[in-house]
């Protein structure tokens, strides 16, 4: 399946060289044409992954993610030259599923967009399409959790980090463990986004009764708990 690649920026040497390299790889990529009308061209294009700035004319970056998550779940990774960590805490709370900073090594680029890609559209060929846990229902092809007739959508990263700590219910799950499922090379990953999709994650499951059971053991990690 040729994969297609949505990306947002203004630097025209930019997304020419983010073109040419992906390209390379079989990615089809494309962009708007008009930065006002960023929703129309995503909704034409339909495509497998996003890629942000945040500096952008019209509205920032911010906003296209949040108007894109209110109606898909298609990976966003934001690419930007801003590098404060408020930045990246507002990226993730609005659904991102990842961050890299500008000036950025074209290999770990790829490497993140390879691994966005393999987790979104090929983890559901391994699993079963549901999950019991805690009286609720976790939905693999829908990416939600149900509970007493209530449903919940989740992201990818916060879909995939649930559906780690259930499997291992009533188990410590370390940090470094679900860094490593999640983005496949720490190295490449600040610690502080884990943290800020737990936390976004734990928001969720309150909604539905959930929300204690995900507990941090200082030093240790996480575990998800029989409530």
């Amino acid at each position: 399946m040729d994969m297609k690649v949505f990306i947002v920026e203004d630097d025209p040497a930019i997304f020419e060289l983010l073109s040419k390299r992906l390209g390379q790889w079989s990615f089809h990529v494309t962009g708007p044409t008009d930065f006002h009308e960023v929703m129309r061209s995503f909704t034409e294009v339909e495509p497998h992954l996003v890629i942000l700035d945040i500096q952008l004319p019209a509205y920032d970056g911010f906003h296209w993610c949040r108007e894109i998550r209110a109606i898909s779940k298609v990976p966003i990774l934001f690419l930007s030259s801003r590098d404060h960590p408020m930045d990246m805490v507002m990226a993730m709370n609005m659904g991102a599923d990842d961050f890299i900073q500008k000036p950025f090594d074209m290999d770990v680029l790829l490497a993140k967009i390879q691994a966005l890609l393999r987790r979104t559209y090929a983890y559901g060929e391994e699993k079963s399409d549901v999950l019991e846990w805690n009286g609720g229902i976790l939905d693999m092809k829908r990416g939600v959790i149900r509970r007493d007739g209530h449903e919940v959508e989740l992201t990818k990263n916060e879909f995939y980090i649930l559906t780690v700590l259930a499997e291992s219910n009533d188990e410590i799950v370390s940090r470094d463990h679900l860094i490593r499922k999640l983005w496949d090379d720490e190295r490449f990953v600040n610690d502080n986004t884990l943290t800020v999709n737990v936390t976004r994650l734990r928001q969720k499951l309150a909604e539905i009764g959930l929300g204690e059971a995900i507990v941090t053991k200082k030093g240790l990690g996480y575990m998800a708990i029989t409530l």
